[in-house]
Order: structure tokens, then sequence, then C-alpha cells
């Protein structure tokens, strides 16, 4: 059951990681009463609570569902970073930190929806924890680093330090520079190059959504398309004329398609449970 706090009311989960204390910014979205499980948001690697703006609330108030939104380590007005990402970061953060959180705040089997760096995150905690999810939607998600993605992001950090882009991340995090440069440094690192999740993501057994725009600068429609192989049940969502981020592109068939795959699991899995 989630904590009685006010919708869009911040607040600071307590957390023991890595030897350290860390505080994550959080925010409860969506209905004040349901039964239904939790959604919680994964967002992307230069992301925050402040960045999804009104996306969560939306998408859950319109399916009757409560969502959590926190901003990871070194994110937001989270605790800031003290050290480099490593090439495994991703795994950290869907290995201790989530599960961390999900113990702290007595969540049970949520719905995880992940954009980005937050998809594979996603993808990864669902491969060891299937069974305590209620599934998984996914946008945008990064399976292994594709050379676009890397002429992506090194464009980005052009972008940041000549353009606007700096500006424009400001207001989202307490220190813009150490949220963008441990993401951008770490996946233009020669030895984050080899990275690759397809061994990990074959394991989801849950109910799993994946969307991707065909017009990604960041990930090929291959990131998808190797989901659905190695997880023959996975709900594809492409979307034409559509980037990187989905859910502010396209929010409305988002929120729609995301709502009906949640409501078609979950009358699947109460089928399951009255049968067995």
């Amino acid at each position: 059951m989630t904590k009685p706090i006010a919708d869009h009311q911040p607040f600071f989960i307590d957390l023991v990681w890595g030897g350290q204390a860390i505080r994550l910014e959080a925010r409860w979205v969506g209905a004040t009463a349901t039964h239904a499980p939790t959604v919680v948001f994964l967002h992307e690697g230069l992301g925050s609570v402040s960045h999804w703006k009104n996306f969560p609330d939306e998408f859950c108030r319109a399916h009757g569902l409560r969502g959590l939104v926190f901003s990871r380590f070194g994110y937001g007005l989270s605790s800031a970073r003290t050290a480099p990402l490593t090439p495994d970061y991703l795994h950290q953060q869907a290995h201790e930190v989530l599960p961390a959180l999900l113990t702290q705040l007595d969540i049970v089997k949520p719905w995880l929806f992940g954009h980005s760096d937050g998809a594979s995150i996603a993808l990864l905690y669902a491969a060891r924890h299937s069974a305590d999810l209620s599934g998984l939607i996914v946008a945008a998600p990064h399976l292994y680093v594709e050379d676009c993605a890397l002429q992506a992001i090194a464009a980005a950090r052009e972008a940041y330090r000549d353009g606007a882009l700096r500006a424009r991340l400001a207001p989202y995090h307490a220190d813009v520079d150490a949220a963008f440069y441990g993401w951008n440094d770490i996946w233009l690192d020669p030895a984050f190059r080899d990275w690759n999740i397809n061994a990990d993501v074959a394991a989801i057994t849950a109910p799993l959504m994946a969307i991707q725009g065909e017009d990604d600068p960041y990930g090929t429609l291959d990131q998808v398309d190797t989901i659905a192989r190695l997880v023959p049940h996975t709900r594809l969502l492409v979307l034409p004329g559509c980037g990187h981020s989905p859910h502010r592109e396209r929010s409305a068939e988002v929120i729609a398609a995301g709502g009906l795959f949640i409501q078609a699991a979950g009358t699947t899995e109460k089928l399951n449970d009255e049968i067995s």
C-alpha cells in the first residue's frame, strides 16, 4: 500500500545504498483511492520528477491508477552524486536501488513505466523480478549501444556546451552539470560500448509493452523488435513521425494504448487467479 501523502507534494525517500545515505526526491500522482497496483515511473538519462511534467498524473488519472514519480540519485532534487557513473550503472539502479525503494514504500506488484534509461532499468528489474511485477511499459528502451545513439549523445554534448540545452535542463536539476555530464560521459566512454542486456531481457515473463518512435535519433526500431523477439508476448506500439519521447510527442496515444494494455493484463491475471 502507498503512503498517504498528498498529490504533487514533494517528499524524500531515505535509503542506504553503496554504504552511504541518500535521499531521493519523489511525488505521488494520480488517483487518491484505488486498489489497483501502483505505477512507478522511471525517468530518462536527463530526467527528474519535474522533467516528467504532467504526464504521470495524466496517465494515472485517465485510468484510475496511483503513481509514484522519483528522481534517481544525482538528478532533480535527489542527493548529489559523488562519483562518476560506471558501465553497470543501470544494473545498479535495477538490482539495488529500485528494490530498496519499493521495499521502503511498501509497494507490492507495481507496474513500471520507464523511458529511455528508465526503460532499460525497468527491463533489467523485470528480468529478475517478473513474478513481483504486474507488468511494465517501456518507451524508447536501450538494449545495446547503437552508433546513432552515440552520434546523438555527442551532438547533445555540443548543444549543452555551446547551445541552449544547458539552459533548458537547468530548471529540472539542483546540479545540472553533474546530471548532464554523468549521463553523457558514461555513454561516450569506450568502456560502455559493449553494454548489452539482451540476455537479461530474454528472462522476462511479466506483461510487457514496448513503445518506439520511428524517428528516434537515440535508437532504431531494432531495439523494440529485439524485445519482441526475445519476449514473444510483448505488445509493440510503433509511432510514425515520433522521436525519442513518445510520452511527450504523442501523449494521448501513449496514455490510451498504455491504459488498454494495463486493463487487459489485469483482466488476464484475475482470470488466471480464478482458474487456479
